[in-house]
């Protein structure tokens, strides 16, 4: 029996879930498919690879009144390819609803064709920020009675500046319409944005930094000015499915990519300085599996949906460790296995350790004779003397030296700093144990 059918979905569905292949509802899918479906609105805070697009298609698609010849539903997406994404899988659902239609909207295409098929009032209209509200602007789109707004991917719209663009779209929608938001974090400017719509609503954190039990946490020391010859030497051992290479910059990703084409790896390159004809061109080559390894910026870590990668080599550790989360992401999905392999520099345990504190742990090895093999834990010594470095920092601007000195006094702002930092101790342990019993 197919486990969706606890939703009570309207005829058709569950069989379009069947021609899609889902059995069992992800835990985001879980949680936020009742909520949708009844009108709530929804905030909900997810990483990549949970499940969340058909968390909110499915009771979307469900919700429709196909004699309704309006707008009903506007998707908005920050990227092209999130976007053409987003349309395909809802083109799949509609195999089974024929008489729903979807229609797509993103730059780079001709905007009065654009405007012909606006005009002629989608059910659901998927789409960029510039080009939906052009298309509204234009009056070509009319969304004022749509009932639902979905933000997909907020947090990459606010870093790619689309923040004022989805306010203007939310703005000229009816003030009751559902608002579904989704987003990996939560950052300040998009709690501001969420307080002028969302006022009551509750922020749904689901499955963000758990550890994923079918995901191998491989963690490798290499020096800087090694660090090409060690992928080079990852990339001639390891035959992935599909295996992704992450770096933090283009300019770092293109100089990568220059390096193992001219020692004949195998490899494509995705990031946001490909111009669009490129970038849709290299998605296509990738899910064609032209490529055993694609060495990409962050852009590759946000939601776009390549089946089946089964490795992934963090070449930098990323700079928001969040980001460490949505580059494994991309392997483990569903009931696969993967492996996740990061390279790191002496000069950056730091970043290990933040990246241990969300709750993943590594194994610590190296690339001998052509595998990963175990290798002595780097020094927890140095672990420990930097977090005593780091907490002199975090208390010591508590403690100051009084205007009018005593005799004594700098035993008296020893013992101060040493009982905050008693104190801080005492919070970190109640928090790791925290963390701890969350595993």
């Amino acid at each position: 029996m197919n486990a969706f059918k606890r939703f009570n979905f309207k005829e058709g569905m569950l069989e379009a879930i069947d021609n899609i292949h889902f059995t069992h509802p992800t835990l985001v899918q879980e949680r936020v498919i009742p909520r949708i479906l009844k009108g709530s609105n929804v905030i909900v805070q997810s990483s990549t690879g949970s499940g969340k697009s058909h968390a909110f298609l499915l009771p979307i698609i469900n919700n429709i009144q196909v004699d309704e010849k309006k707008v009903q539903s506007i998707i908005v997406a920050p990227t092209r390819e999130l976007a053409r994404q987003l349309y395909n899988m809802t083109t799949d659902i509609l195999e089974s609803f024929p008489k729903i239609e979807a229609k797509l909207f993103i730059g780079g295409k001709d905007f009065e064709r654009d405007k012909t098929r606006a005009e002629n009032s989608p059910h659901i209209a998927i789409g960029t920020p510039n080009r939906l509200i052009e298309l509204i602007h234009s009056s070509s789109l009319k969304v004022s009675e749509a009932k639902s707004i979905v933000i997909d991917e907020a947090d990459l719209s606010i870093d790619l500046g689309f923040l004022e663009t989805i306010d203007q779209i939310s703005n000229a929608m009816d003030p009751s319409a559902q608002f579904l938001v989704f987003s990996a974090t939560i950052p300040n400017e998009l709690r501001h944005f969420l307080q002028k719509y969302l006022t009551h609503t509750e922020v749904l954190e689901i499955d963000n930094t758990r550890q994923k039990t079918n995901i191998h946490y491989s963690l490798i020391p290499v020096r800087s000015k090694d660090k090409n010859n060690k992928v080079l030497e990852l990339t001639q051992s390891i035959t992935p499915y599909l295996g992704f290479i992450f770096a933090n910059t283009r300019e770092r990703a293109d100089e990568l990519y220059e390096f193992l084409v001219e020692n004949g790896v195998n490899v494509g390159l995705f990031h946001g300085g490909l111009k669009p004809r490129e970038r849709k061109q290299m998605i296509q080559q990738i899910h064609n599996l032209d490529y055993h390894y694609v060495v990409a910026s962050d852009l590759a870590a946000r939601g776009l949906d390549f089946d089946g990668a089964s490795h992934v080599i963090n070449y930098d550790i990323p700079r928001e460790i969040e980001f460490f989360t949505h580059r494994v992401g991309r392997v483990g999905r569903g009931e696969y296995t993967g492996v996740a392999i990061t390279l790191y520099d002496p000069n950056e345990e730091d970043l290990i350790d933040q990246i241990e504190e969300k709750g993943f742990t590594f194994e610590h090895e190296d690339l001998i004779n052509g595998q990963l093999k175990p290798i002595k834990k780097r020094n927890k010594r140095d672990t420990r003397r930097r977090k005593e470095v780091r907490l002199d920092e975090d208390v010591s601007y508590k403690v100051r030296k009084p205007k009018k000195v005593k005799p004594g006094y700098k035993k008296k702002m020893k013992q101060q700093l040493e009982q905050l930092k008693k104190d801080k101790r005492k919070q970190y342990a109640q928090n790791q144990k925290r963390r701890n019993k969350k595993r």
